[in-house]
């Protein structure tokens, strides 16, 4: 039986702690950095290995994963932080943030400009921490043709299903347009709560009427369930799902996309009242006050 390929996982915040998780779990050997030592110490209890630094992480990594921010924070740690350099020749980089097509295509130029002999995936993930936990994540994939089926142990320890997409950078457009429908439905239960409200109608009824409905996802389901407990800790921070949706308007006319942009003005309100770290369901408590 082939010897099972080491994974390094740098980023261990809301999504990359539990990704990382679900890979030491598969039996994967597992090796993590993080720039605050407390997520990669609890793994570190699971099985897996810490890393003092980026590099030290990926030196005898098979697959390396990046979960972080931004792409400014991918960016710092490919290159300040010195993982791209100490990338064993033909390693595959499976750069799973969310940074937007312009960042996506910094990475892929970067790699092939310092690094053509490693492997770049685009692949970023459909879900927030609950799925992350639960292996529900879908990974939107993206990359040559041959990494499929050498990265396929790590999607299966991390993701219900990956699709794939095409050349790197597809995955990061599909994850612009799966996440510009989950903030409008995010919006939309918002809207609809406040309205209720506004009508003088008794919350527990318009929370049952709308998780009885056809229209309700298993996604915005929870999210009723945690409106009605009034839970809005951050599953999917209201800061990053703003952050989403100005990538995805980065890349358009806004014009055409006038609503996108009206939502975005008033997540920006409410990021500035001091809400960005809450879950983005907090926009309901936002508009009833």
């Amino acid at each position: 039986m082939a010897e099972a390929q080491r994974v390094a996982v740098l980023g261990l915040g809301g999504m990359g702690q539990p990704m990382a998780a679900n890979i030491v779990r598969a039996g994967l050997p597992t090796v993590v950095w993080n720039r605050r030592s407390g997520p990669a110490r609890q793994l570190a209890e699971q099985g897996a290995e810490v890393a003092d630094s980026a590099a030290d992480a990926v030196r005898r990594a098979d697959i390396v994963i990046t979960m972080v921010t931004d792409a400014d924070a991918v960016r710092a740690i490919a290159v300040d932080q010195g993982m791209l350099a100490a990338m064993q020749e033909g390693a595959l980089w499976a750069q799973m943030s969310t940074i937007g097509v312009s960042g996506t295509e910094r990475i892929v130029g970067l790699v092939r400009a310092q690094r053509p002999d490693v492997v770049l995936v685009d692949a970023p993930v459909a879900g927030s921490r609950g799925p992350a936990q639960q292996r529900q994540l879908v990974i939107l994939a993206s990359g040559p043709e041959q990494a499929r089926t050498r990265i396929a142990p790590v999607f299966d320890a991390i993701g219900q299903r990956t699709v794939w997409a095409g050349p790197a950078g597809a995955g990061s457009r599909l994850k612009l347009v799966n996440n510009m429908l989950l903030a409008f439905v995010a919006e939309g239960i918002a809207e609809s709560m406040a309205l209720g409200h506004s009508l003088g109608l008794d919350r527990d009824a318009v929370l049952g009427v709308l998780r009885g409905s056809p229209l309700v996802s298993p996604w915005a389901e929870e999210k009723l369930q945690r409106i009605g407990q009034d839970e809005y800790s951050a599953q999917y921070p209201l800061s990053l799902a703003l952050k989403d949706v100005n990538l995805a308007l980065q890349e358009v006319d806004i014009d055409r996309l006038a609503v996108a942009n009206s939502l975005a003005a008033q997540w920006q309100r409410a990021v500035e009242r001091g809400l960005g770290d809450e879950d983005l369901t907090v926009m309901t408590r936002a508009l009833q006050h």
